[in-house]
């Protein structure tokens, strides 16, 4: 009998990394290779709040970062994801005071509320930055919130 079987959480890597200049639909296919990595990590429970915080995350770059250019970087850690999301313009995101009825504003509050984790680490030379979040699983205590 030939049974079909999925990967283990152990035959899938560790990192994933993709660098393109990102477009209205790139947070779309983005999501979809974030929740295949996570079911396929074993950690679909983070998927739901990974996807909607690199939506928006993948919503900054196109819409501040001259020539959209971004890499974007999933890391697995035990119990969780560390996603990243860098491009070339050092000027740093700020979290909006968006009005109730405005387009914009939200995507750092959202990510804020989503997330167990998030900050910017900014590049050594001044040149762009790094926008990261995690997200824990439920079983996992020990990498909660501070």
């Amino acid at each position: 009998m030939n049974h079909a079987t999925g990967p283990r959480a152990a035959d899938v890597e560790s990192q994933y990394h993709a660098e393109f200049a990102m477009g209205a639909h790139s947070a779309r296919h983005l999501r979809r290779v974030l929740r295949l990595y996570l079911v396929r990590s074993g950690l679909p429970d983070v998927a739901d709040a990974a996807e909607l915080a690199l939506t928006e995350l993948v919503a900054n770059v196109v819409r501040h970062v001259p020539g959209r250019r971004g890499r974007v970087c999933f890391l697995l850690r035990p119990g969780g994801v560390r996603v990243e999301v860098a491009d070339g313009c050092p000027e740093p995101p700020v979290p909006g005071t968006a009005d109730a009825l405005g387009e914009g504003g939200r995507g750092l509050l959202i990510v804020a509320a989503v997330t167990d984790r998030w900050g910017v680490t900014p590049y050594p030379d001044g040149r762009g930055k790094t926008v990261w979040f995690e997200c824990v699983g439920k079983g996992d205590v020990s990498a909660s919130r501070p």
